[in-house]
């Protein structure tokens, strides 16, 4: 893959609906965007072309000259791989900096995820996004740019629904949910803004020997709201064992 991102695929990327990323331009361009894993173009009339999740993020990022204008401004020069997270600067490479338009190495990696059909992805540490359980070693609230890493990733599984559903319902979850369960019952309630974890609203999703299902343990309440929302079908259930309270989640199919 070229791993380029030229000045008029950045100005088809910017310009992008910010909630559908829906895009538009000149033909070449958004072939080039489908080739590079940024776009796709949606299988029914009127063939639409849209973002990828590795599109909306790299939308999303700020852009590289910027962040070298920001160096400057502060009396430095901006380096490689120095920003704060979720800014779309860490790891990035000398071109990503020096106001080219090069896509960083970890944009590069998720554009080729994207391209090759695999998982609605942000980026998280070591270049994956992964939607988090509750049962992460990690504390503290949800930095600006990990929320940005959540709305993409979100925006990112509804595109999939819309594409693979026999009738585009982007209310439903798709197969490819249902073949990963905690990974889009996790998504779902992050991107609710409830928290991960066994604090207060919390949640903690499990899978269990149920086809189909996953345990949310945590606020409950909250938690039963955000995946009815989200297509889940949810019931409160009590473990015999230890008498806690728990849901029972599963994708809606219809």
């Amino acid at each position: 893959m070229v791993s380029q991102v030229t000045a008029a695929q950045r100005k088809v990327l910017e310009r992008a609906e910010p909630v559908t990323g829906r895009i538009t331009g000149g033909a070449a361009v958004l072939e080039r965007l489908v080739k590079l894993g940024l776009a796709f173009r949606h299988p029914r009339p009127p063939h639409a072309f849209f973002l990828t999740p590795a599109g909306h993020r790299l939308r999303e990022a700020e852009p590289p000259d910027a962040a070298e204008r920001a160096g400057r401004s502060g009396g430095e020069t901006a380096r490689p791989g120095v920003g704060p997270p979720g800014s779309g600067r860490g790891g990035a490479s000398a071109d990503a900096a020096d106001g080219t338009g090069a896509a960083t190495p970890a944009e590069v990696r998720g554009a080729d995820r994207a391209a090759a059909g695999s998982a609605p992805s942000g980026e998280d540490s070591g270049g994956v996004f992964a939607a988090r359980t509750g049962y992460e070693q990690w504390a503290g609230p949800g930095t600006p740019g990990r929320a940005r890493e959540v709305r993409s990733a979100w925006l990112g599984l509804l595109e999939m629904r819309r594409m693979t559903n026999p009738d585009g319902d982007t209310g439903r979850p798709c197969a490819w949910e249902r073949t990963h369960l905690v990974r889009s019952a996790a998504l779902a309630l992050e991107a609710a803004g409830l928290p991960p974890g066994p604090g207060p609203g919390g949640y903690r999703v499990s899978a269990t020997a149920q086809p189909e299902a996953v345990a949310v343990r945590g606020g409950l309440t909250g938690c039963a709201e955000a995946l009815t929302r989200a297509g889940w079908q949810v019931g409160e259930h009590r473990d015999r064992r230890t008498d806690e309270s728990y849901l029972l989640a599963s994708p809606r199919r219809v």
